[in-house]
């Protein structure tokens, strides 16, 4: 089983006060071509829970990078707001299955232990 921390570079970051980005690096152009094949929005919202269509996607194919933003549940900075940078996100997709036939109960144990 493969996950996306194993075969990608991830970083998070703020998009502005109302928004988080996540960018995943992949190291050449093959892997980058099977990447974008096995990451879906579905798996990425249903770890964050958020709804699919609450996640934007973008392809950079000069760079091999897979840029995912999505609306922050709370504004940065806000008095509650306990992940100004969207780090705890990328630590999550780093544990996100790639394989076909992926264990989404794994998934959704991770996302309920965050």
């Amino acid at each position: 089983m493969s996950t996306l921390g194993e075969v990608a570079r991830i970083r998070s970051k703020n998009a502005g006060p109302f928004w988080i980005t996540v960018d995943i690096f992949s190291p050449d152009a093959q892997s980058h071509a099977s990447l974008r094949r096995r990451l879906s929005a579905e798996a990425v919202a249903r770890l964050l829970r958020l709804p699919p269509e609450g996640i934007r996607r973008f392809e950079i194919e000069g760079l091999h990078v897979i840029k995912l933003s999505f609306a922050r549940g709370k504004v940065q900075g806000a008095i509650d707001d306990r992940d100004m940078h969207g780090a705890a996100c990328a630590s999550l997709l780093a544990g996100l299955s790639l394989d076909k036939e992926r264990d989404e109960e794994r998934d959704e144990e991770r996302a309920q232990g965050a």
